[in-house]
Formats: C-alpha cells, sequence, structure tokens
C-alpha cells in the first residue's frame, strides 16, 4: 500500500470548526456601504443565514490538503489506463503555459497585441500537418470527440459540396472502435455500419470490401487499433474506401505509438484527429480541458472551421472569410492553454525525440506484455504497439472477474487498468504503459498482478469483495447511479467513512 492516501476518519469540512471561527476577514470598506437591501429584491433574499462550515485557516488547508492526498494521478504513481495515454506531463510545459505573457492574454485583444500567441498557434499547426503528413489543420475542438465530430462534419461538407451529400449516408466503423466513433456519427446525421475484425485483430479487408459502395462517406479507424495492434492492411483498406468515392479518418487516440515513425496521411487518411492531452504531454482527466485538433487533406482545407491563422510577412491575422467553412466550433480559438503546452512538448522533445518516445511507448508495452501473457490470455498473439488487450476469463471458474481484478490493484496503490474494452475481448484488461515509465515501475505492477493471481486462487474472496484498503469501499454501482445521495446529511450516530446503507447517511470525504 503505498502512502497517497490518508488513514483513519476524515470529516466532511462542514464537521469541522465550531460557530465564531474564521480563516479570512475581509479588510474594511474604501467606498460607501451600501444596505443588501437596495442591491437584492426581498424576494430573493434569505430569510435563514446560509449552513456553512465555520473553520479557521489551518482546518480549512487541511481539509483541501487531506482531499488532495486522496486523489490519484501521474504525479503520485503509475496510472496504466489503456487508450487514455496518462503519461507524466513535463513540468517546463506548465511553466511555459504560466508566463503571463501567454496566461494573461484575453480572446477580444486587437490581433496586433497577440502576434506572439498567433505565432505560437501558426506554428503548432504545422508541426501537427508535419507529424500527420497532411496540408492544414486547426486547433478549435476542445477534446477527441469534439475533433471527430468536427471530421465528420468536414466530410458532410465534402460531399455536400461534390452533390453527393443526400446519398452518402453511412459510415464505416469496426466492431473494435472507441465508442465516440459511432456515436460521433449518429450525431453527425450518419447510419452507422459495423466491420468485423480478423483473426489477426485488423479490419477484415473481405467483410469491409462487400460494405463499401455509392452510400459510403467514409470509414472511422484507429491505427494502431484499440486491441493494441497496427492495421497490417491499412494500404488496402484506404484503396477500398478511396475507391468507392469515401475519405478515410483517423481517430488519433493511438498516436502515441507512431509519433516520427509513420504518418496517417502516408497510410492514406484524409482527416486526422490528434489529442493534444495525451499525445503531446498536456494534462487531461478530472473534466478537461482538453485539446483535440484535426489535420486534413488539401481538397478538405475550404471547409475547416473560422477563424484560421494565417501569416502576412511577419504579420499574423484571424481569417474569417472563408465561404465554406463549416463555421465556428468553439468559442473564440480553442484551449489555447492545452496549446502552449503541446508546442512547449514538441519544441522539447524534436523530430528524434518524438521518434524516441513512441519506440520506448512500444518496447514498454511489449515487455509488459510477455510479463503478464502466463498470468492472463492475450486477446490476439502478435507484437503489440503502445498498449494491449489482455483477457481475465480463465478466473470466471473462480467467480472472479476482471472488474474484482481492477479494484484490488487499487490496494495496492496502483490506478487500474481499462476494463471491458474494446467490447469484442470477453473479461478485457486494456494496458497501456506509456513511455514516461521505468522498467523497475513496469515489474513492480507485473509483480502485483501476479500477487493478486494468487489470491484469486487461495482466497478468491479476498479479491471478489476489494478494495478494501481505499477511503471508499466498492459501492452498488447501479443504486448509485439511479438513486445518489447528494445531500449532507449525516446522523448524530453515523461513523465517519461508513457508507450508509439506507441512503441517508453519507461516504467519506
Amino acid at each position: 500500500m503505498t502512502g497517497y492516501q490518508l488513514k483513519g476518519s476524515f470529516p466532511l469540512i462542514f464537521e469541522r470548526g465550531a460557530p465564531g471561527r474564521r480563516g479570512y476577514r475581509l479588510p474594511p470598506l474604501d467606498v460607501p456601504e451600501q444596505p443588501i437591501e437596495a442591491l437584492i429584491p426581498d424576494r430573493h433574499q434569505r430569510t435563514n443565514p446560509p449552513a456553512l462550515p465555520e473553520v479557521s485557516e489551518p482546518e480549512a488547508v487541511r481539509h483541501f490538503v487531506g482531499l488532495s492526498r486522496r486523489n490519484y494521478g501521474v504525479d503520485v504513481g503509475f496510472y496504466p489506463l489503456g487508450s487514455c495515454t496518462m503519461k507524466y506531463n513535463p513540468k517546463i510545459n506548465e511553466e511555459v503555459a504560466a508566463l503571463p505573457g501567454f496566461a494573461r492574454l484575453h480572446p477580444y485583444q486587437p490581433e496586433e497585441t497577440v502576434q506572439g500567441a498567433l505565432e505560437l498557434m501558426y506554428n503548432l499547426e504545422r508541426y501537427l500537418c508535419e507529424i500527420a503528413g497532411l496540408s492544414r489543420a486547426t486547433l478549435q475542438p476542445a477534446a477527441g470527440a469534439h475533433g471527430e465530430l468536427l471530421g465528420l462534419m468536414i466530410m458532410r461538407a465534402y460531399h455536400e459540396s461534390r452533390g453527393e451529400g443526400h446519398t452518402r449516408r453511412e459510415v464505416l466503423v469496426p466492431d473494435s472502435a472507441h465508442g465516440t466513433n459511432p456515436a460521433s456519427a449518429a450525431m453527425c446525421g450518419y447510419r452507422v455500419v459495423e466491420v468485423q475484425s480478423n483473426a489477426r485483430g485488423g479490419v477484415d479487408v473481405a467483410a469491409l470490401r462487400a460494405l463499401v459502395g455509392p452510400k459510403t462517406a467514409g470509414l472511422m479507424l484507429t491505427n494502431p487499433n484499440t486491441l493494441g495492434l497496427f492495421e497490417e492492411d491499412i494500404l488496402e483498406i484506404a484503396r477500398l474506401v478511396h475507391d468507392a468515392g469515401g475519405l478515410l479518418y483517423y481517430d488519433g487516440a493511438n498516436a502515441n505509438a507512431i509519433l516520427g515513425i509513420c504518418r496517417p496521411g502516408d497510410m492514406g487518411f484524409d482527416i486526422v484527429h490528434f489529442n493534444l492531452h495525451k499525445t503531446f504531454s498536456t494534462p487531461h482527466g478530472g473534466g478537461g480541458p482538453g485539446s483535440g485538433p484535426i489535420a486534413v487533406r488539401e481538397e478538405l482545407v475550404p471547409f475547416l472551421p473560422v477563424p484560421t491563422v494565417e501569416r502576412d510577412g511577419d504579420r499574423y491575422y484571424l481569417d474569417f472569410d472563408r465561404p465554406q467553412s463549416v463555421g465556428r466550433i468553439k468559442g473564440f480559438y480553442g484551449n489555447f492553454g492545452m496549446m502552449v503546452r503541446a508546442y512547449a512538448y514538441i519544441r522539447t522533445m524534436g523530430a528524434a525525440g518524438l521518434k524516441a518516445a513512441s519506440e520506448q511507448a512500444v518496447i514498454n508495452a511489449n515487455y509488459l506484455m510477455k510479463r503478464l501473457a502466463p498470468l492472463f490470455d492475450v486477446a490476439v498473439d502478435r507484437y503489440c504497439k503502445h498498449e494491449f488487450v489482455l483477457s481475465g476469463r480463465r478466473y470466471k471458474r473462480l467467480g472472479v472477474r476482471t472488474l474484482d481484478i481492477a479494484k484490488r490493484l487499487l490496494d495496492y496503490g496502483i490506478h487500474a487498468p481499462t476494463v471491458y474494452f474494446p467490447l469484442i475481448v470477453e473479461e478485457a484488461l486494456m494496458i497501456e504503459p506509456t513511455e514516461t515509465e521505468t522498467k523497475e515501475t513496469l515489474d513492480e505492477f507485473a509483480r502485483v498482478m501476479e500477487q493478486i493471481v494468487r489470491e484469486i486462487e487461495e482466497d478468491p474472496d479476498l479479491v471478489r469483495n476489494a478494495p478494501h484498503e481505499t477511503p471508499v469501499r466498492r459501492l452498488d454501482e447501479a443504486r448509485a447511479a439511479r438513486q445518489p445521495d447528494l445531500c449532507f446529511c449525516a446522523p448524530a450516530s453515523s461513523t465517519v467513512g461508513e457508507v450508509n446503507a439506507g441512503g441517508g447517511g453519507r461516504t467519506d470525504g
């Protein structure tokens, strides 16, 4: 058990303090005092004071620091969350993003006063285009799924410009795809057609050949795919889609495996989205912010959202005069802070560094896969790229499922991998070690997994009822979703940290 979690009781902030305690007092007014009645109508005023906690400054600080020590993140320990690329974020990127010239900008400032920011955006777009092997890009999308939606909007606009918008209404999606792929296609008004996988974990070319046709708008594909495997037939796949008049869309969730090694544009992809908050080491999780830029081929450039960042000599400016554009898809110009971090990462690493990062990610994944192969069934027996998928189906005979193994990992202070995805693998464990982890960390993870397997064989109930050491034990997930208890109403007799089975209490923290 690592030391990132607090032991013992941890009261809510409402259970701390005493009447009259204050952590801070406002300074005396330096303007005439105005009665509240003059500012807020009677009908909107409270009749009773709010039930806010009354705590001293040390109590407030210890409360929030205590909560922070119960959180898990890449700065705390190993985070093998498959498909999410939770790699360490270099702190130099944070320092660059916090520079006053970037952090204190306002999006309504005149272009003449933000030339440095526009230059950064202009250069970042070109770096991403070089990495993708495509012509132009937009930095507007706020996340990967947002980028998917934009890519499909561009796909639709392209077909409409050719008079085929009403006939090309199908988007092909592999059966192993990220769930956002079919969701984005459906949101864009397309009918989703599933393409099955072959025995080697890639797209079944024969099945694809039978599905493409005059109704095909495009194929959404991740390469490497969600099994962590490179699509061996990618050139033939691209030819089939293009011969049918469709476009090939690249889901960049797994691009961390290919930087500097191969380019989606060279494989035949027409639209590529990158996750800056994965591949280019900007922080993510906890709701954002993210960044999912889109790069496109020359024929699709007119449909990019406005504004684009352009250059005229030494001057940079925003171009809104783009009559075929799909329009603006994000307030202002995207999540600028994430762009600064990604720009710093790319400039720090350089072309050789980005390639080395991908190579190390692939080495780490294959090493860990071989270490764990005796313990689990490998989904497809091939060399993987940056991630791999195992199956825990062999332990169902003892009543232990993949979810139980993931919960038990928490007791050892390790974040659980992605589970039950991709859907085509029974009892799936999807593991991505990333390039930023050492061999010692990978060996420790393998040792813990070996220990959990021994526990399954000797005492399966121990694993079935995990976690045991976390601040909150396993909840009834279905009931927690359907009957959430969102109010603080702890009975006087309740024990800190206890989950009230009747639904009227609380969980610790």
